[in-house]
């Protein structure tokens, strides 16, 4: 069976489960979700909300006074986002990892970057390729946000384990500090599913 070549890997089943997603995804609240890194977020600034789904994230940040960039691939989703959180400090750009490749060609710098419920949709060779990509657009002491889901794959779903102590090391040789790790239950309430929060931080390099 050949595959939708329009389709960025990671992104199966979004397309036609859009509408059904909006209410779940937004359901969770920005300031629950992230409370154990709220003391870890910048003040402000330029940030990027990489797989920004439904805007939940990106409206959170906007109201904190971050100019956002809002990287969807998602069409449907980047729709929906649209309308629900219409606000002039939020862009939104259709790119995808392992690349973000129209991320770096805007030459933009970023304080935050935060990738919600992303990295597990990538493979072993996909997660290598991109956390180089992330690293470099960070700003001097700019920051990642990121949770990481653990559990079975949902039908018509491209997802992957992803073992966190090779991320961790993998990005401390790219100049990323751990600041925190948090582990936490699924705030959907799916009890076969668990979460892992990590905060890095670029390390100033003269």
């Amino acid at each position: 069976m050949s595959q939708n070549r329009n389709v960025v890997p990671g992104t199966e089943g979004y397309s036609a489960q859009a509408g059904s997603l909006v209410d779940s995804y937004e359901s969770v609240v920005f300031d629950e979700l992230y409370r154990p890194l709220l003391e870890l977020l910048p003040t402000g600034g330029k940030a990027l909300d990489v797989g920004a789904g439904t805007g939940r994230d990106a409206a959170a940040l906007a109201q904190r006074d971050f100019q956002v960039h809002a990287v969807e691939p998602t069409a449907e989703l980047r729709s929906h986002a649209q309308r629900l959180h219409p606000d002039a400090n939020i862009v939104w750009v259709d790119d995808s990892l392992p690349d973000l490749a129209q991320v770096h060609a805007s030459g933009e710098r970023f304080d935050l970057i935060l990738m919600t419920a992303v990295w597990m949709h990538l493979d072993e060779s996909d997660r290598a390729r991109a956390l180089p990509q992330v690293a470099g657009l960070l700003a001097s002491s700019g920051r990642v946000f990121m949770t990481v889901r653990k559990g079975p794959v949902p039908t018509g779903r491209r997802m992957f384990e992803v073992p966190i102590d090779p991320l961790v090391s993998q990005a401390q040789s790219l100049g990323l500090t751990l600041l925190r790790q948090h582990e936490f239950a699924d705030m959907l309430g799916r009890r076969d599913v668990s979460w892992s929060m990590l905060a890095f931080e670029k390390e100033n390099r003269v």
